[in-house]
């Protein structure tokens, strides 16, 4: 059986009321590798990113928060600031 390939996004939030932030921050940090305050680097399958969304759905209000997801090309070089370190795959995720 192979393995699922994952693919590197950013995903970012601006969500008006704390209850719904701190729920969606929670739940992103369930998934993320990586990222700081509102945006996060999440290396995702197709299965996980549908799930992914299915659960930001539910916590987001459309009318006042915005939530944004971007898969990030793997052929650019990533650039880093300060002691930050370029985002890698890691060999096993816990999810939960």
């Amino acid at each position: 059986m192979s393995t699922p390939t994952r693919h590197l996004y950013l995903a970012a939030y601006d969500i008006r009321e704390d209850r719904r932030r701190v729920a969606a921050l929670k739940m992103l940090r369930g998934y993320a590798t990586g990222g700081q305050k509102s945006v996060h680097e999440v290396w995702l399958t197709e299965a996980e990113k549908r799930r992914m969304l299915d659960e930001i759905v539910w916590l987001i209000d459309d009318s006042t928060d915005r939530f944004f997801l971007l898969r990030l090309d793997p052929r650019q070089r990533t650039l880093t600031l300060g002691v930050g370190e370029a985002p890698s795959d890691p060999d096993f995720f816990y999810v939960g």
